[in-house]
């Protein structure tokens, strides 16, 4: 199993910067894309920022340009760095990785989610 812990959330004013951290543990062998998403109660879950390993990172048009994304291979590691944060910005925020186990098995995996709110 491969299991995400994220940490980095919490309470900022609007205007405010914030960074998340997640970090993949487990039976992986490679861990080929790491990614942000978040979601609002009654509402769907939603991209934000993913990264790759062939490819650059892709952002959601809603944080384009305030948030980066970032990672670190050898830690199987991905951050997201959050600057010019907005009301509309507060949300659960999920990890997620997705790649092949020690078995050669793919996985694609979640976190247990950490709360972003942005609030005056």
């Amino acid at each position: 199993q491969v299991h995400l812990v994220e940490s980095g959330g919490g309470l900022v004013q609007p205007g405010g910067s914030l960074r998340l951290t997640c970090t993949a543990s487990g039976n992986i062998f490679v861990v080929n894309a790491m990614g942000w998403y978040r979601q609002a109660p009654g509402k769907e879950r939603e991209l934000i920022a993913r990264i790759t390993t062939s490819a650059g990172p892709n952002y959601a048009d809603s944080v384009t340009g305030r948030f980066t994304i970032s990672r670190d291979n050898a830690n199987n590691t991905v951050y997201l760095q959050m600057n010019s944060l907005k009301l509309e910005d507060t949300d659960l925020y999920y990890c997620n990785a997705a790649g092949y186990s020690t078995d050669f098995t793919s996985f694609s995996s979640w976190g247990q989610g950490t709360q972003v709110t942005v609030s005056s």
